[in-house]
């Protein structure tokens, strides 16, 4: 007898004849037995796909690493005009003959939050190299000021409309994401994952010798 047909003898076997009191209680625990077997393998399936869902949204959203891989956005002298958390106009134009470093950031990316003291102090640091932080995040001003409290940085910080991001710098493939942009405009290198200090001035130093 197949496992169908195991069941199908212990379940639906009083149907084709009398019922007793002891048949009918052996049938309800029968039917408990098999409610309860149900009830778990939902649950598992359930954490399987949750599981599988938040792996998927992991890799989309976050990155570990560094891109290797030079791609260069359609746009090669993008523009970014908008305001800061500070009030101010950001006009990414009026930052020509300096580097400039567009970090793509949001405050759930945990690489985004270990990249963010050292990209503060390579923009302290160095009179050639500025950093602007555009958080890509559904937060409210307020939100993300109360959270810049605890994540301090020097640099200022755009935040994004996600429903209407800047056309130039559209949804990222992941985050963090940093558009090194030289001084003539042109976007000289693009990172996907978290970056250091180290990864942008060697691309600085290589594009100086190169020109």
């Amino acid at each position: 007898m197949d496992y169908w047909g195991r069941w199908e003898h212990v379940l639906f076997r009083p149907l084709h004849g009398e019922w007793s009191l002891s048949m009918l209680w052996r049938y309800s625990m029968n039917l408990r037995v098999l409610g309860v077997v149900c009830a778990v393998l939902c649950v598992v399936c359930q954490g399987m796909i949750e599981a599988s869902a938040v792996s998927v949204a992991q890799k989309v959203s976050i990155a570990g690493a560094v891109d290797p891989a030079r791609q260069q956005p359609t746009i090669q002298r993008p523009g970014l005009h908008a305001k800061t958390l500070g009030g101010e106009v950001y006009d990414l134009a009026a930052h020509r003959g300096k580097w400039v470093l567009v970090n793509v950031w949001a405050t759930w990316c945990e690489p985004c939050l270990k990249e963010m003291p050292e990209l503060s102090a390579l923009h302290r640091r160095r009179r050639d190299v500025e950093v602007v932080g555009l958080a890509y995040d559904d937060s409210k001003p307020e939100e993300i000021r109360t959270f810049l409290r605890s994540h301090p940085v020097v640099y200022p910080i755009i935040l994004v409309d996600i429903s209407n991001p800047p056309k130039n710098f559209a949804a990222p493939r992941g985050l963090p994401m940093s558009y090194l942009i030289a001084p003539d405009g042109t976007v000289a290198k693009q990172f996907l994952g978290s970056i250091t200090a180290r990864d942008v001035e060697g691309v600085i130093g290589a594009v100086g010798k190169a020109r």
